[in-house]
């Protein structure tokens, strides 16, 4: 099933399920009958968050496990690698605050007081939310199996990050193994494509149950919602095309978003980077950035520069803490933003691959994991925003790595040539 029939597949979900929960809502005055329709919803909800917890522990370490090992491998590019590193992680902290401050200014998920009832069996981590002390002590797992077959997600990414490292400087002994991460780590993804079936129902569930419940009220939160996220990526475009302009000059950052709207507009519609990817190589090395770093950095960027998906990440699991009452104190806030930023540099830049981040995220600070299928129901309206960001981020950053290294060319007469080579 293609990216556009699922997203239209969602759409109707949606629709279905709000006008269920509205209908029902308005004329069942019972509330016995309510909760038992709501609880039978429930069911379908339960089973789609099981399939997708079942995926994040295996999705967690191979991808991550490929993108540190690659990374480390790159001595050959060390000056470039360095060059790239610092944009990345200079843009991931930048789309971290720019999506926590706009939550937290605008505030959508307060006042609706969600509830989620009994955790669900196995749900991978505790409701206590931790405090420093067991953030340190818990760092590291005294069982990597253990931690994997329990969902602890900080402390799979922990282990990863040695193992990525040490896997890299196993030279050619170490190709085996890495062969076989990315092998998992596509089955895992063809797996979570798989699951994303079953997402049309789940949202129909979802929002027919909350509904039912709560009635016409929460729509305006999820507009607000939505409304946020976009907010939010406006704000990270700023200052992205202005980290830009100061490297590259306003008239040669104008040329580059002139080149990269084709590839820009297909990420766009299509909700997946890798669509634009051969397009967005061929602008790049017609507007001069050489192959040798265009190469380097559009893949890497795609595990390492997802700034759209990280602000949304942010923006998400902090508005369901918001709904469903979670609080959390600025130590936390730091430790959130902290697995925020390593969980979300593993994940491949596949359509719907942010909601399994969030996801991953929020049992350890005690947020309900229902709640991915609340942001799921409009996950298809924003996908489109941070997948566009995601592309035009890492081609600013592909450009501006070629400035710094000094081998940036100058653009031929007619970047359409460079599509026919």
């Amino acid at each position: 099933m293609n990216s556009s029939k699922l997203t239209m597949l969602v759409f109707i979900g949606l629709c279905a399920g709000a006008l269920t929960g509205l209908v029902g809502h308005a004329f069942i005055t019972d509330s016995a009958t309510l909760a038992a329709l709501g609880g039978g919803l429930d069911v379908i909800t339960a089973i789609f968050l099981n399939a997708i917890r079942m995926l994040i522990a295996p999705l967690v370490f191979t991808t991550l496990l490929n993108g540190i090992a690659r990374a480390a491998e790159s001595g050959a590019l060390g000056r470039i690698a360095g060059y790239a590193m610092a944009w990345f992680i200079s843009a991931s902290i930048a789309a971290l605050l720019i999506g926590l401050v706009v939550v937290k200014v605008q505030a959508p998920g307060v006042g609706l007081h969600l509830s989620a009832g009994a955790p669900a069996s196995g749900q991978f981590a505790s409701t206590v939310t931790p405090s420093f002390a067991t953030f340190v002590k818990d760092l590291l797992p005294t069982s990597v199996i253990g931690a994997m077959a329990q969902n602890q997600v900080l402390q799979i990414v922990m282990f990863t990050l040695v193992a990525g490292a040490a896997l890299a400087n196993m030279g050619s002994k170490g190709h085996a193994l890495l062969h076989l991460a990315e092998a998992v780590s596509l089955l895992m993804l063809k797996m979570a494509s798989y699951v994303m079936y079953a997402a049309p129902l789940a949202v129909f569930s979802a929002l027919a149950s909350v509904l039912l419940k709560r009635g016409m009220g929460i729509i305006a939160t999820f507009a607000s919602y939505v409304g946020g996220i976009y907010v939010a990526l406006a704000m990270l475009w700023v200052v992205i095309i202005s980290a830009g302009i100061i490297v590259l000059g306003a008239r040669r950052q104008w040329q580059l978003m002139k080149a990269i709207r084709e590839p820009a507009l297909l990420a766009f519609a299509t909700t997946s980077s890798e669509s634009a990817y051969p397009v967005l190589l061929a602008r790049l090395e017609g507007f001069g950035v050489p192959n040798r770093v265009a190469s380097f950095v559009l893949p890497l960027g795609y595990s390492f520069n997802l700034v759209g998906s990280m602000c949304y990440c942010t923006f998400a699991a902090l508005f369901l803490a918001q709904a469903y009452d979670v609080p959390l104190t600025a130590g936390q806030t730091a430790q959130f933003l902290f697995l925020m930023f390593i969980t979300s540099k593993g994940i491949a830049n596949v359509p719907r691959a942010s909601l399994l981040v969030v996801a991953a995220i929020l049992p350890y600070f005690g947020i309900p994991q229902a709640g991915v299928v609340l942001v799921l129901a409009v996950d298809s309206f924003v996908d489109m925003g941070r997948t566009c960001t995601n592309t035009v981020a890492t081609a600013i950053a592909a450009v501006s790595v070629a400035k710094w290294d000094g081998s940036l060319g100058r653009p031929v007469e007619n970047l359409e040539t460079a599509l026919d080579r």
